[in-house]
């Protein structure tokens, strides 16, 4: 089978179960957000991936083969802690990082030479990776984790601490190794950009897969939908009407104008608008699947 298999993985250290069954899979051209807690198994499943821990039993399949010193060769790692030499140079680092991929020196530095452009770092190719903002460090990191053009993408936590137009310039990147054909598996605990670059997502806790699937699709399965309402004028203080009065409705804002809640799945938009009144003037109305930072909260709690 192709693209990256993680199957019924066990790891503990010592006493802790760090990834207890762990299962799940990310096909080429695939973007799948790896999200969980602290603590949940997803660091620990990643370096499985790239054989720096051992597991006790399950296997890691890339297309079809094991994980070994050839297959590695086809995958890009960007770890969450830093993974670069503080007094190497960036330019003479990706450099390094090609060669040990397997590129001849001329490719390495053309590569390196060409992801550094387009990462904004043309400028900063002398410089020592202790020299420069976290942000550009991330830079430079990505950098190395795409200078062989790998297969597969393994990218832990790729956009912590990044300012707005360093996430723009790295998720057009990631976007477009994931629709060239690369199996693409990242990890963040920035759950609405997750929810915008990604079709399909892994939920975990516990050390193993809770919930997988695209968006969509575990949006929609919730049992209850957001319902948002805004008037076009406040409504008086005498209004005992309002705010409407719906069964076992979870309230998150309420004020003269608005009202926004939980409420069950079967609730009909019809049922809603009677329940609100129909002499009322409304704005605005919505009534949708729960975003997906509140999925993530109803399957890891």
């Amino acid at each position: 089978m192709q693209g990256l298999i993680v199957d019924d993985v066990h790891v503990s250290f010592g006493d802790i179960r760090a990834l207890d069954g762990m299962t799940f899979r990310v096909e080429p051209g695939q973007m799948m957000g790896f999200l969980g807690p602290n603590g949940a198994g997803k660091t620990t499943s990643m370096r499985c991936v790239l054989g720096l821990v051992a597991m006790q039993t399950g296997n890691v399949r890339w297309n079809d083969r094991p994980i070994d010193d050839t297959t590695r060769r086809h995958v890009g790692y960007m770890p969450e802690e830093r993974g670069l030499y503080p007094r190497m140079k960036v330019l003479e680092q990706v450099v390094y990082f090609g060669r040990l991929a397997g590129l001849g020196d001329r490719a390495a530095r053309s590569a390196a030479t060409s992801w550094l452009e387009r990462l904004d770092l043309a400028g900063r190719y002398d410089s020592h990776v202790q020299e420069l903002s976290h942000g550009n460090q991330q830079r430079v990191q990505l950098a190395v984790a795409l200078v062989h053009s790998p297969s597969l993408l393994v990218l832990d936590e790729p956009f912590s601490g990044l300012d707005p137009v360093a996430v723009s310039t790295m998720s057009a990147i990631i976007a477009e190794r994931a629709a060239a054909g690369a199996a693409v598996l990242f990890s963040s605990h920035q759950l609405d950009l997750v929810e915008g670059l990604c079709d399909d997502v892994v939920i975990v806790s516990h050390g193993r897969a809770q919930a997988m699937g695209r968006v969509g699709d575990l949006r929609a399965a919730s049992p209850r939908r957001v319902l948002r309402v805004e008037l076009e004028e406040a409504a008086p203080a005498s209004d005992t009407t309002w705010p409407p009065k719906i069964d076992d409705a979870e309230v998150i804002v309420r004020d003269e104008r608005i009202y926004k809640a939980h409420v069950a799945r079967h609730l009909a938009p019809v049922d809603l608008l009677a329940a609100i009144g129909s002499d009322r003037a409304i704005r605005s109305f919505s009534l949708e699947p729960p975003p997906l930072s509140e999925i993530f909260l109803e399957v890891v709690s």
